[in-house]
């Protein structure tokens, strides 16, 4: 079949042009077709209509418009063919290539992921969690279906109540429980409503701190050692502490009781606020449980905790468990509505919680964390026994010492691996050397021993021995 026929469907006699100016009319018209072709308009392969209609269209003499064709096919912006009649030229406008603003490649994805903070998605208990929902749809009451209590659900609220006094060691009643999205959500709402400036551990979670300085309050460092934050540090002028005393993040080890006791008492002499983030509290391996400081005084202690860690982060489900005077001033800097968290999600909890499931599942979880733990001692103790582990004790995550000067370097040859793995630096507060409080920064990986499939990571472990410096 004829390419001139496929390229373009027929104009016929109607191609409207605004012959526009003075001057020479031929000029103005070969200035308009080329225009019209080259905005696209007239695509290649389009016929024109015949130069004797196009001149009645235009009120243009014959000959004008048949010069002015002859000259554009001359140039190469249109063809004529016996029979075919006169269409744009398939080559009539050179390609030009679209320049685009240049983007950074991305990164291939690694083989395997050590960074810290994830459990494997692949252990989430599917059947349990589909059978707490089926009970908790059939059980639910109609009002669950309506606009949401900013609060939570009831029902979550006093499963919750009951599993964290009987585990974690806290005092509350149902009512000074409030659901969100997490602990992120939480320390949003907490900034609102307390304020800043806040101190924080040295070593920490950049996201928080960044969050809380997006929200206005600032933070400055508390220094970190084995004993974990020295909160001798604080002062009258902070409203607020951010801790992790179960288990301090990311450098591993509970909060001394004497500094549990000096924070609590810091708090009561100066109206402050304790912030403690349980985020990794119910994983423990080689040491007795160490209850939540919110025992010590839940009217100068809030707790944060969520199921990120023990289920999975894609459940978007937190708490905060308040001080009497804050619940009133947080729920109203939640909302009139509960806008966070599914109605029907926080049902299904409160089921998994009261049946025994959430109890089961964290045990579960507890003895594959601490086999992936040995499992990534023994590697160490075998390939790299110069590398001291630390922070092992409770956890999903362990520290790995390194020689000073090292760490970025460890981490770019984790790369050529396709292993992912974080810098202890990654986590160090901006200037923390000269906070006062800090000791001088350490070189670390932290290495996250929870997100592996199981049959990839002892070849994950490998990819990690290899990247270390030899000793």
């Amino acid at each position: 079949m004829n390419s001139w026929v496929n390229s373009a469907e027929i104009l016929g006699s109607d191609l409207p042009l605004e012959l526009s100016g003075t001057g020479n009319r031929r000029a103005l018209l070969m200035d308009a077709l080329r225009e019209a072709v080259r905005s696209g308009r007239l695509a290649p392969g389009t016929r024109l209509p015949p130069y004797r209609s196009l001149a009645a269209d235009l009120g243009l003499a014959r000959n004008t418009v048949a010069d002015a064709y002859a000259e554009l096919v001359a140039e190469g912006w249109l063809a004529a063919r016996q029979g075919s009649g006169t269409r744009v030229a398939e080559r009539a406008v050179p390609v030009t290539p679209v320049h685009r603003p240049r983007t950074p490649e991305r990164a291939a994805r690694p083989v395997h992921d050590l960074v810290q903070g994830q459990p494997d998605p692949s252990v989430f208990p599917r059947t349990a969690w589909l059978a707490s929902a089926r009970r908790a749809l059939a059980a639910a009451p109609d009002d669950a279906f309506g606009p949401g209590d900013p609060h939570g659900r009831p029902e979550l609220r006093r499963a919750l109540a009951g599993y964290l006094a009987r585990v974690r060691g806290v005092r509350a009643a149902p009512e000074r429980i409030v659901l969100c999205s997490g602990a992120a959500h939480g320390l949003r709402l907490l900034a609102e409503v307390v304020g800043g400036p806040w101190a924080a551990e040295e070593y920490g979670l950049p996201f928080h701190r960044a969050l809380l300085a997006s929200h206005g309050v600032g933070t400055r460092p508390l220094g970190v050692d084995a004993d974990g934050a020295r909160v001798d540090g604080l002062t009258r002028r902070d409203r607020a502490v951010l801790l992790t005393p179960a288990h301090q993040f990311p450098t591993g080890g509970p909060l001394h009781p004497g500094r549990r006791a000096a924070v609590v008492d810091w708090a009561r002499a100066t109206g402050g606020l304790v912030v403690e983030d349980d985020y990794d509290g119910e994983f423990r391996y080689d040491r007795q449980p160490v209850g939540a400081v919110q025992g010590l005084d839940p009217e100068h202690v809030v707790l944060l905790g969520s199921v990120s860690k023990s289920l999975s982060p894609t459940l978007r489900i937190g708490w905060m468990v308040l001080p009497q005077r804050l619940v009133g001033p947080v729920v109203t800097a939640k909302g009139e509505r509960e806008q966070f968290s599914s109605a029907t999600e926080q049902l299904t909890l409160a089921d998994f919680v009261g049946s025994g499931a959430y109890d089961r599942q964290v045990r579960r979880m507890r003895q594959r964390h601490r086999r992936r733990r040995d499992q990534l001692v023994a590697a160490l103790e075998r390939r790299a026994p110069h590398i001291r582990v630390t922070g092992i004790a409770a956890g999903l995550h362990a520290v790995l010492e390194l020689p000073p000067g090292t760490e970025r370097s460890a981490v770019r040859a984790a790369a050529w691996q396709g292993l992912a793995v974080e810098c202890l630096a990654d986590y160090l507060h901006p200037g923390s050397e000269g906070a006062g409080q800090a000791d001088a920064p350490r070189d670390g990986l932290v290495v996250g021993y929870a997100t592996p499939a199981e049959s990839a990571y002892p070849e994950a472990l490998e990819a990690l021995c290899r990247a270390l410096p030899p000793g």
